[in-house]
């Protein structure tokens, strides 16, 4: 048997590629970063990076993103200081042409948080921004057009898991701070299914759902208006019954 030449095998490599969310300004964001290297030098891209020989892939993807934009995102299974950004696998993308550099998969992750700052450029991202995603995906300029590699279908793929988890999870507070109102919460609902919703009958819905809230204690008036009862999520993960999405 000849022994193992690394040589005689084509170049592959594995990156991982972030879908990270966050309501702003009462829109649905995503965030891009602008290429500082080729390929697709000066495309708008998803933040991501190649995988380091030493580094499992939740780890590269949460390196990624603080090097190419200073945030941070934390494991649920591994609470951080504080509460972080939910973080998950989201999927395996592998088309032998969707890198001209060689043969890459990208493993894709799906970040979620609250109303998160302003980015700020990192590693070989020259600049990042927030864009709505209807702008990205549904824009008249068509604008995922211009993202690099195949980030258009990975972004696609990305918000349409976050719209049907939060039908059947409560995956929608993770958008929210730790204590918020109801309204704040529909607010979230509104902003990733893009449509608008009675806020009695969500009212109703939300604190009937056993486990989906719990009372915070207190009240706010950030909103404006009476004081509004703060809650914080509960400890169910999945809803029952579900919060099914609207037709539209």
């Amino acid at each position: 048997m000849s022994p193992y030449d690394p040589s005689a095998f084509p170049p592959f490599a594995v990156t991982v590629d972030l879908v990270v969310l966050t309501v702003r300004r009462h829109a649905l964001c995503a965030l891009v970063v602008r290429r500082g290297e080729q390929p697709f030098q000066g495309r708008w891209a998803l933040p991501g990076g190649f995988v380091r020989g030493d580094e499992d892939l939740a780890g590269a993807a949460a390196r990624e993103l603080a090097e190419e934009t200073g945030l941070c995102a934390h494991d649920p299974a591994a609470p951080g200081v504080d509460n972080g950004a939910h973080l998950e696998q989201l999927a395996t993308y592998g088309d032998p042409k969707r890198d001209p550099r060689m043969r890459v998969v990208s493993v894709a992750h799906l970040v979620l948080a609250p109303d998160l700052p302003a980015p700020r450029a990192g590693g070989d991202a020259n600049s990042a921004r927030w864009a709505p995603v209807g702008e990205l995906l549904d824009g008249p300029d068509q604008a995922s057009a211009g993202l690099a590699f195949d980030h258009a279908t990975i972004l696609a793929d990305g918000v349409e898991r976050a719209r049907s988890k939060i039908e059947y999870s409560s995956l929608a507070t993770a958008f929210c701070p730790p204590e918020f109102t109801v309204g704040e919460l529909r607010r979230v609902y509104e902003a990733v299914w893009g449509v608008a919703l009675d806020p009695r009958n969500f009212h109703r819905k939300v604190t009937g759902t056993p486990g989906f809230l719990v009372p915070a204690g207190g009240t706010t008036t950030r909103q404006g208006g009476r004081p509004a009862q703060l809650f914080r999520a509960g400890g169910a993960t999945l809803l029952n019954p579900p919060m099914l999405r609207p037709e539209v």
